[in-house]
C-alpha cells in the first residue's frame, strides 16, 4: 500500500518519531488509525443514542401543554424535600 501525505503530515510523523513516543512512522500511522476508529465508534454510538431518544419521544405521544405554575411548585417541593433530607443526614 502506498500513501501520499502532505508535507505538514510528514513533518508531524517525523516529530512524533523523533520525540521517542513512537519507534517508526508505521506506529504513528497505526495509532492515528486506531484513534480515528475509536472516534467513529463514539460518533456512531452518539447517533444511535440520539435516534433512540427521538423514537422514545415519538412513542411518548403528542406534546401536552405545560402548566408552568404547577411545574415550579413541583420543583420547589422537590427542593424542600432534598433540603430536609440533607439536614437529617447532617444531624
Amino acid at each position: 500500500m502506498h500513501v501520499s501525505l502532505t508535507p505538514r503530515l510528514e513533518a508531524l510523523i517525523r516529530e512524533k518519531v523523533e520525540s521517542g513516543l513512537y519507534g517508526n512512522a508505521s506506529e504513528v500511522v497505526r495509532e492515528a488509525l486506531r484513534l480515528m476508529e475509536r472516534r467513529d465508534r463514539d460518533h456512531q454510538r452518539k447517533l444511535d443514542d440520539l435516534r433512540s431518544a427521538i423514537q422514545d419521544g415519538i412513542a411518548s405521544g403528542p406534546a401536552r401543554e405545560l402548566d408552568m405554575n404547577a411545574f415550579i411548585a413541583e420543583l420547589k417541593a422537590e427542593d424542600r424535600t432534598q433540603q430536609e433530607e440533607a439536614k437529617k443526614k447532617a444531624s
